[in-house]
This record gives structure tokens, sequence and C-alpha cells, in this order.
């Protein structure tokens, strides 16, 4: 079996994201990880902070702290929101790590040997209000393609359209407002991607089991217009990665730094690096994940990100992989995502619209967000939270479904036999119906699974709840007890059975609650692979404890005070 790398588009370090980039990237990944590591295969789930670039530089200096300080300090509450999600990495980096430095640089340097970098005077905008250059997305203006008055200088996030800050109409600074704007001459390196777009055109059309939503956005970047353009990959910036060929200096880029899009998706190898040293271990130990010349080829590599990100992992990013002609993996899966707006609307910082993930994290469990989102996971459409939708959902398949199946068997199973799985009874047509029933939807589970279907997935994984839910209803231990307490016997430790089952297939999508079934259940358990013999793995005798209410239900006054809490109509 192949091993599997994981990546997830790196969450930008300026300020706390909300449930709309957690489920853009993040938690699906961490689902298709987790679902890879239970099958017994060798995963490295790598994601990072994204560090560089000016809006770094202003929300430090808005908390009037040195921008080192300030991502230092943002990663750490990134990491640790992330573990309160309970996101799975096998390492949390930083794009502004030595070895991001070093492998940027030496990439750019193996670019530049290859005919692939061409040094370029242009004229950028300069804001004699802020004094400085201003970056592509800190030009604002009118996108002349579609019309939308907040395009930026890089892109329209409207039309997905590539621009350049001149193309703009009625430009403004997106630091100031002002328009006092001039056009100054500076030189820039640029990747010329126009060179590879043959290559990274054949490229796209050899991966035919992509999502439309990638290829789609992909093949209009590389053929609409004028079509895939070479991109400046270099900036007027005092943070970033100072522009070298390797470790030598490049003349006429003193002062200059790497373009944040051109070292981000690098630091996807340059994390795994970051990886290997924290844990005392060798090159080698990165090296078999990224280069195919060192066991990179045995290596299936998925990217999960949001759809603003997929022409830069498409085509950007493949370039400069591709032109250094040193041999490292290219993807071979990308799994992106439209957008989740929130209760009518977007989500807004500004406004205080929607909920961010700190306080998700104050006002309910992990699981309770991480089961929503999955099972809304933006991936044919864009999706929409709804405090409404949030209310049933949890109310119905986790307090419900997967709670009430869990309190009901173990409290009546205390109550009748005591706290321990109890002897007596046989098996028979019943339960060999529900091991049927169970094996059929456990294979579809597995298949959308492996295609990485999340929502699919959800839905399978509800249903195997719900045999457990109506087996129990009809089988009746508690009636059945009275007049044939061995007949109850065997019903009951059947049912106990289904629960460290339901553990280990819902550790995906609920990690807390399957270790507290596992806890409560005293067992260990692995990914089924026979499920008669799953559901016969706690033997009479057994002890096992009743766990605490696993989901309590949102009562209709609590919606309706988190949904007043999170409008942003009183920010």
């Amino acid at each position: 079996m192949k091993r599997i790398l994981i990546t997830s588009a790196l969450p930008y370090i300026n300020g706390i994201k909300h449930l709309g980039n957690l489920v853009g990237s993040q938690l699906p990944s961490d689902v298709y990880a987790r679902f890879n590591r239970a099958l017994g295969r060798e995963v490295m789930f790598i994601c990072a902070t994204d560090e560089h670039g000016t809006p770094a530089e202003l929300a430090a200096a808005k908390t009037g702290q040195d921008v080192a300080e300030y991502c230092a300090e943002m990663h750490e509450v990134q990491a640790n929101l992330a573990k309160g999600f309970g996101l799975s990495f096998d390492y949390f980096g930083r794009s502004s790590s030595a070895q991001n430095h070093a492998l940027s640089q030496h990439l750019a340097g193996k670019l530049a040997e290859n005919g692939l970098i061409e040094e370029i005077s242009e004229k950028q905008v300069y804001s004699n209000t802020d004094g400085r250059y201003l970056p592509d997305r800190y030009i604002e203006g009118e996108c002349p393609n579609c019309g939308y008055d907040s395009a930026r200088g890089d892109q329209c996030e409207n039309c997905t359209k590539q621009l350049n800050p001149t193309d703009l109409i009625n430009p403004r600074s997106a630091i100031s407002g002002s328009t006092d704007l001039e056009v100054r001459e500076t030189k820039h390196l640029y990747l010329k991607q126009s060179a590879m777009r043959d290559k990274l055109d054949a490229w796209i059309d050899s991966k035919k089991d992509w999502p439309i939503l990638t290829t789609s956005i992909a093949k209009k970047w590389l053929h609409d217009g004028d079509g895939l353009r070479d991109r400046g990959i270099t900036r007027d910036l005092d943070w970033g990665i100072p522009v070298k060929r390797g470790t030598e200096n490049w003349d006429g880029m003193e002062g200059k730094v790497f373009y944040v899009w051109f070292d981000a998706p690098i630091e996807y190898i340059a994390a795994t690096a970051e990886w290997a040293e924290a844990n005392g271990l060798d090159a080698n130990a990165w090296e078999r994940w990224w280069r195919t010349d060192k066991g990179a080829d045995n290596v299936k590599y998925v990217q999960f990100m949001g759809k603003d990100n997929v022409p830069f992992h498409t085509l950007s990013f493949p370039a400069t992989i591709m032109g250094s002609n040193e041999p490292w993996k290219l993807v071979d899966y990308i799994k992106s995502f439209n957008y989740l707006n929130y209760d009518g609307g977007q989500f807004s910082t500004s406004k205080g619209r929607g909920v961010f993930m700190d306080q998700a994290l104050d006002i309910l469990p992990s699981d309770y967000w991480r089961w929503w989102l999955l099972t809304h996971v933006p991936e044919s459409s864009d999706s929409e939270f709804t405090w409404e939708n949030f209310q049933t959902t949890v109310n119905k398949d986790l307090a419900d479904v997967l709670g009430n199946f869990v309190s009901r068997i173990t409290k009546f199973c205390r109550a009748k036999f005591g706290e321990e799985v109890p002897a007596g009874g046989e098996y028979g047509a019943a339960e060999d119906a529900v091991i049927a029933e169970i094996t059929k939807r456990l294979t579809a589970y597995q298949a959308h699974m492996e295609a990485m279907e999340i929502r699919k997935s959800a839905a399978d994984l509800r249903a195997i709840w719900v045999v457990g839910n109506e087996y129990l209803q009809t089988a009746a231990p508690w009636a059945m007890f009275k007049t044939d307490p061995e007949t109850a016997a065997a019903t009951v430790r059947f049912a106990l059975n289904l629960i460290p089952l339901y553990a280990v297939l819902s550790e995906p999508f609920i990690p807390d609650a399957a270790a507290s079934m596992l806890e409560a259940m005293n067992t260990k358990a692995t990914w089924p692979t026979d499920v008669a013999k799953a559901l016969d793995s706690l033997p009479a005798g057994h002890a096992f404890t009743v766990p605490e209410v696993m989901f309590a239900k949102i009562s209709d006054d609590a919606r309706d005070e988190m949904q007043a809490q999170f409008s942003g109509q009183n920010t």
C-alpha cells in the first residue's frame, strides 16, 4: 500500500480563522488522514502558518508588535486551536522557518539556472499617503472583466480573473483608502509560467479523477484571455524570505523578498523537513516523502484547499517544482472546496459576523462543530451555516441517534445485568441481518472515504448508527427481559459490541466522542475487516462503565442566544 502524504492549505497568520476557513481545507484533510491511519497506512499530514506578506506586517503594526514577534505569537494561537479541534497534523510548521528560507532560495536558483526566471523592470503602484509600494493584494478597485468593485490587484475574487494592479479601474489603497497613488519604476523577478503552459496542460489533462471544480479553475487560468501569464515572485517588502540564488546574493534584488505565493506552497516540503529536525531525524526521513529518487514515487500525495487557492496549486507551485528539473514529488490529487456562507450572508471579521474557531470551542465541544461542518462541507456548491440547521443536525444525529443508542443500552445493561457484558442466549437471524446491513454500508463508507467524498461518507456513517438504533428498537430487550432474560442478555451483549465498532468508524469525524466510547467500554479496537468478528470482541463478563451524556441537545433558547451573539449587529 502506498504511503499517504496529505497537505492542507496554509492558514494565514493574521488572526483567528472562522468556520468557513476550517471546513475549506484543514477539517476535511484531517478526516482523510485519520481514515488512512485507521486502515494501517503510513501517513504524513502537514500544515503550517503562512506568515509572509503585507497582511502580516499590517496586523503586527495594529498590535504594536514587531512582525516576527507577532507571527510567533499567532502561530501558537493557531496551533492550539488546531489541537482544540482535534486536527491530527504530524507537524504544524511555519513558513518563516529556516528550512523554508533555504528551500525557497534553492528552488529560485534552480529556476534561474533553467532559464525560467526573468528580471523585469516594471511600473508598480506607490501610495504617497502610505509611504510605500503597494503589493497587488493591497490595491483595490473595479474589475475590468466583471465590474466587481472590490477586486484586488492580483486577482478578482468574484470572477477569479488574474489581474495586474494597473488593470484596475479607480484603484485605491486597501491600507488607507487613499487614491493618491502613482506608478514608479522598480525591478522584479518573474517566473516564466507561460513557458510551462503546454507541460502543465498535459499534466492536468492526465488527472482524469480530479474534481471538476479543480480542473475547471486550472483550465480557465490556462486558456482564458491571453492564457497563463508569467508571474512576479518578488516584492518590495521588509518581511519575508530575502531574494537569493540559493546561498548567493542576487544582484539588483537587494532589499526585496520572495512573494508570499511563491514561498508558501514550498513550505509543505519545508514543514516536513521541520518535522524531521524536531524529531531528531536525518534528511532521509523527510526526503522519502518528497523526492522520487528517495522513495517518494511510492507516495500518494493529496492536497486539500478552498477554490481560491486552486490556481496557485495547479499552476504556480507545479511550475516551480517541474521547472527546477529536480525529482520532487508532484501532487496526485487536489480536493478543492467551495465556500461556506454564514446565516444569510458572509463571514466577516470586521463586522463580527459568524463564528470563529476560538469562539466555537468556548461554546460547545469540538465534535459538535466537526460533525455539522463535515456533513455540510461545500463540495459541489457553496454551503450555508444557519443556527436552525446546526441545532437540528446536532440534536437529531449526535444526540438522538448515536448518543441515545450508547446511553440506552449501557444504562439498561447496568440496571438489569450490572456493568459487565452479560452471558447467555444465542445470536440469531436479527443479529445476522445487522451484520449483513453494516457490512454493506461499511463497504459504501470506505469507498466514499477513499474517494474523499466527505458528505457521502458522513451520510454512510450516520446510516450505520441508525442500524443499531433500529435493531435495539425491534429487539426491545427491556420487554424481552420480563419473559426471556437469556435472549435479552444476548441482545444486550450484541448491542454493547456495536459501541466499540461505532467508535472506530466514527473516529475520523468525531474523535473525542470516539475516544470516550472506547474508554467507557474499557477496550481498544481497530478498523473492522470482518464485521461479525468485530461484533464479538467484548466477551461475557467484560467490565464497562456507563458514559456521561455524550451529546447534550441544543435548546431553542440557546440557539437564539448564539444566533444573536454572532450576528455582528452589535459590533
